[in-house]
């Protein structure tokens, strides 16, 4: 089989992931199209402001699609098809799935914040925890979306990467104030199409020079330095496959929504988009360079996926179309980044009972949390983005556990959630076991055995404790 083969068999895998797996997954929450929705029965048009479906799909999929999906795969390709593998099937089955459920609870629930989705399903002293939790990985998130594309725009102009820094800001800044609409509504459109330039035209370019898909492909459970597939690939590929900032993205849009029955195509729908752009981008690293050691070599010793994604958009499109495609990729952190301090502002004030109609009271919550920000920006880029993928798979596997007693509460089939919860719980808890650098730096078979071993007691206490707890009343009715 040609080994081209390989990425239309990918691609096919998530489309059809969407029509067959997507439409099961939605039979079994069972949506109602005749139900109200947060942003029909409670308007304030600031946050809580109807869209047609194609906006909302549109914010929703550039709200997700951070740096995850481009430096993601690209560090992730150094492991080979595994992480071609884990783009299809983790969209599919864990990333797609926990991301419908996230918005569709959260609709559910009169589009409250992920915290609170949590806490009505597994406990008010979990939605507390979360409370912080979420806080804390949205400013991170924030804060690492402001460094990724600061450094690519300073690399592209050669200009101070403080001023960018600077600019990124003020801009995050107004779109977390302002109504949604107002920015966020008006300029995603144009940022979709240097998005979908980047993505298309980048890997119609790698077939017009000839390239060879996946050069040397050859099955590895290590990284050419050496560093075990199981559990990294799943932490370094997240945005692209399951990731748990999602959650804290798709209530934004689940106050935007006017039918139930949108919530496939938007919140399902742009985790399989994000997929397609996590292939494009782990096909475009392991079919530009000859083998996965010229990979290593071009990320050089800090992993700095920014230069790889300047080199492959320069070389396959010149300098201009280059230049056009980076701003393509800096167009994915910059449109998460925003969302992520709104949806930061919107957790504390869900958390405070704290109306945010009122300018005065926006500013009171946005102003502290853009202190901090900038403070952390002074913090290595790399340590933060160590702390930000386990936070990250750590929030997606909760997530997936509240899903899961959300439809085990009211007896339906919870396994399309409460699988990708074990997966997931093991993969944050091997890694932080067997992490050196921030985590317990044990040995990797005893990180193995208490990783699975606490997927296998949350499952425990998921059909036991979590039988216990009554399910919440549905908000919307």
């Amino acid at each position: 089989m040609p080994s081209w083969m390989y990425f239309v068999l990918a691609l096919l895998g998530l489309f059809a992931g969407y029509f067959i797996y997507g439409a099961f997954v939605e039979k079994v929450f069972g949506p109602d199209p005749n139900r109200s929705t947060p942003a029909c029965k409670m308007p304030d048009g600031v946050d809580y402001v109807e869209m047609s479906p194609a906006k909302v799909f549109l914010i929703q999929l550039l709200n997700i699609a951070g740096l995850g999906p481009v430096f993601g795969p690209i560090l992730g390709a150094l492991y080979g098809p595994i992480a071609l593998l884990w783009v299809v099937i983790g969209c599919v089955f864990a990333g797609a799935v926990h991301d419908y459920f996230s918005g569709m609870l959260s609709v559910r629930y009169n589009g409250k914040s992920v915290p609170d989705i949590v806490g009505y399903n597994l406990g008010d002293l979990i939605k507390k925890i979360m409370r912080v939790f979420a806080v804390v990985l949205l400013i991170l998130v924030g804060v690492v979306f402001v460094a990724g594309p600061a450094g690519l725009l300073a690399h592209l102009t050669n200009m101070d990467k403080m001023i960018f820094v600077a600019l990124i800001f003020a801009y995050y800044f107004l779109a977390t104030i302002l109504p949604v609409d107002k920015i966020i509504g008006r300029i995603y459109p144009f940022f979709a199409v240097l998005l979908v330039f980047m993505a298309v035209g980048l890997l119609t370019a790698l077939v017009a020079k000839g390239y060879t898909f996946y050069n040397n492909i050859e099955w590895t459970t290590h990284s050419p330095a050496g560093l075990p597939a199981w559990p990294l690939v799943f932490i370094t590929i997240a945005c692209g496959a399951c990731s748990g900032f999602h959650a804290t993205q798709s209530p934004l849009m689940a106050r935007c929504i006017s039918n139930e029955k949108h919530g496939r195509k938007i919140f399902y729908g742009a985790m399989i988009a994000e997929g397609v752009i996590g292939l494009i981008w782990v096909t475009l690293g392991m079919s530009f360079y000859p083998d996965t050691a010229a990979l290593a070599a071009a990320l050089g010793p800090s992993g700095n996926a920014a230069l790889v994604v300047n080199n492959i958009s320069v070389e396959l499109l010149g300098t201009f179309g280059g230049a056009l495609a980076v701003l393509g990729v800096v167009v994915l952190p910059v449109t998460s980044g925003d969302t992520a301090f709104r949806a930061a502002r919107l957790t504390i004030a869900d958390a405070l009972n704290f109306d945010q109609r009122p300018n005065k009271n926006r500013l009171t919550v946005a102003i502290p949390l853009f202190i901090v920000g900038v403070a952390l920006n002074f913090i290595s880029f790399q340590m933060l983005w160590r702390y930000f993928g386990f936070a990250n798979q750590a929030l997606a596997a909760i997530v997936l556990w509240a899903a899961a007693a959300y439809l085990l509460h009211r007896g339906k089939f919870h396994w399309i959630a409460s699988i990708p919860a074990m997966f997931m719980t093991a993969v944050s808890a091997v890694y932080i076991c067997y992490e050196k650098s921030m985590g317990f730096g044990l040995s990797y078979e005893v990180s193995n055995i208490i990783g699975i071993g606490v997927a296998l007691l949350c499952f425990v206490l998921l059909m036991t404790a979590g039988r216990k707890i009554q399910p919440s009343d549905d908000m919307s009715a």
